[in-house]
């Protein structure tokens, strides 16, 4: 029986290293280098994303499975607005896509052209609860300014057959029945449209690849 290949999509501040860990545990996955993060392109933008991860999705031969982080989930949901006849599933990690017409991150102002990691303060609690002291300098050392020509694009939704598509949230920092409660409450309107959502626990913070990288690989293995 063939699988369908996995792609992999970074968040913010992440190059396609940050799923080593993952790949490793993880048959036919592979990670996708998004411009301005990884590529040293500082003028990229959100349609740059776009089209570097449909170029991977076409390159397939076979349906794929589109897995999002953070940010990254509403990359990977309109990867599936753009092609719902190729992609067969999207997994969310720690994230909701937004809806057409929102900013794509609109959280941390930019500042030279671009957004940079703020520092583990911004995220103290839950998100980093589990990040040794070791990763978090490491991770603060690599992590790459996102250019404002990606965070500061404009979310694009065209084709209702996303619907279609079944999506797996992965819920890091926040429990299964708190994510369903911001579904239900509207405050995830895209997913709450979907057909079949299916939504799965991890014990972790906010950046499973990097702390549960197998854990995380046994369960995109099983969406």
């Amino acid at each position: 029986m063939t699988t369908n290949r996995i792609l992999l999509l970074g968040g913010l501040w992440l190059d396609a290293s940050a799923w080593d860990g993952v790949v490793a545990n993880l048959k036919d996955a592979v990670a996708v280098t998004l411009p301005g993060q990884g590529d040293g392109n500082t003028a990229a933008t959100l349609d740059d994303q776009v089209a570097a991860v449909l170029a991977a999705v076409d390159a397939e031969p076979g349906p794929v499975v589109v897995v999002g982080h953070s940010g990254a989930c509403s990359l990977a949901w309109m990867a599936a607005d753009a092609r719902p006849e190729k992609v067969a599933k999207v997994v969310l990690i720690g994230g909701f896509p937004w809806a057409d017409g929102q900013q794509y991150f609109p959280f941390i102002p930019p500042t030279d052209g671009a957004v940079r990691f703020p520092g583990w303060e911004a995220f103290e609690g839950p998100d980093s609860a589990d990040i040794d002291a070791d990763t978090r300098a490491a991770f603060a050392a690599a992590a790459i300014p996102v250019p404002e020509g990606v965070t500061g694009g404009t979310v694009r939704l065209r084709d209702d057959r996303r619907f279609d598509v079944p999506i797996v949230v992965v819920c890091p920092e926040f429990p299964p029945e708190q994510a369903r409660g911001w579904i239900d409450s509207g405050d995830a309107p895209e997913v709450a449209r979907a057909k079949h959502v299916e939504l799965v626990d991890i014990d972790s913070g906010h950046w499973p690849m990097l702390t549960r990288p197998a854990e995380l690989a046994r369960i995109l293995a099983q969406a």
